[in-house]
């Protein structure tokens, strides 16, 4: 792989990862556009810079919030914050159960085949499409002002049951082409919980999945049990700070999407990517 090729994946890391079109689908149709072929330790250095450098772009973006859960959580403060991280938590026992029985399975199933990826990628404009027409809408003021209104429950915080459940999203979408992001903001619009809360908490809650992931691929690559090939030091770079860069400005971009409601755009690009990569 080429400093260019890395400076491809890398922004297409750090808009996938945010916006909800899934990021392992789009790695996948563009690893196979650039006809990039890695194996072994060249592909865990790759995954690992580039998902680090957005869990870092996600941790920069909303340090104002970051910062006070993580003192309230290591000095044991029984306020709303503690409760926030614990919400995290529990929303990260899903993935965790896929991640440490399934992971293998999952990726000898779906890894490399574009046809799952499309499926996959119409499965989650369906979700977003469903999603906005049943909550994700903005109410206009002619709407919340009739008597149609009460038809929907009120909007609410999030949950340890939501949590748990958008954590189960959370583990649908490790196949490729479910996107992680609208799978878990979809879900909670669905759940009722205020736009203003589920896009942030989905960032959150990613971060442990990732790190854990990363720390664990980067054991593999330690201790020799991949390919002993590097990427190289140049395309690892370029391929970090391009995500990070990338993943700052979508991060933002897509917490105010969610509050304005405006996901419906991305169902559609879904599906129409869906529908390019079973055709191609």
């Amino acid at each position: 792989m080429n400093w260019f090729d890395a400076l491809i994946m890398g922004i297409v890391q750090g808009l996938s990862e945010y916006l909800p079109i899934s990021s392992s689908g789009h790695l996948e149709i563009f690893r196979s556009i650039l006809g990039i072929d890695l194996e072994g330790a060249e592909a865990l250095e790759l995954v690992v810079a580039l998902h680090v450098a957005t869990v870092l772009s996600t941790i920069v973006v909303l340090w104002k919030e970051f910062l006070p859960l993580c003192t309230s959580f290591l000095t044991l403060k029984r306020d709303n914050n503690t409760l926030y991280v614990l919400k995290i938590l529990v929303s990260c026992i899903p993935i965790a159960i896929v991640g440490l029985c399934f992971k293998d399975q999952i990726d000898n199933l779906f890894g490399g085949s574009l046809t799952l990826v499309g499926v996959c990628l119409i499965f989650t404009a369906l979700l977003l499409a469903f999603a906005y027409y049943f909550r994700g809408r903005k109410p206009s003021p002619a709407y919340t002002a009739s008597n149609a209104a009460p038809l929907l429950p009120r909007e609410h915080s999030i949950t340890f049951r939501d949590a748990f459940i958008i954590g189960c999203a959370q583990a649908l979408a490790a196949m490729p082409g479910l996107s992680r992001s609208g799978s878990t903001i979809a879900t909670g619009l669905l759940l009722g919980d205020r736009r203003s809360e589920i896009a942030q908490f989905s960032f959150f809650m990613v971060i442990i999945p990732i790190l854990g992931q990363a720390l664990l691929d980067a054991y593999h690559i330690i201790d020799g049990s991949s390919a002993a090939n590097s990427i190289g030091l140049v395309p690892l770079l370029v391929g970090f700070i391009a995500a990070f860069v990338v993943g700052c400005i979508a991060c933002k971009w897509m917490i105010e999407l969610v509050k304005r409601g405006k996901l419906i755009w991305f169902a559609v690009y879904c599906a129409i990517m869906g529908i390019v990569c079973i055709v191609w």
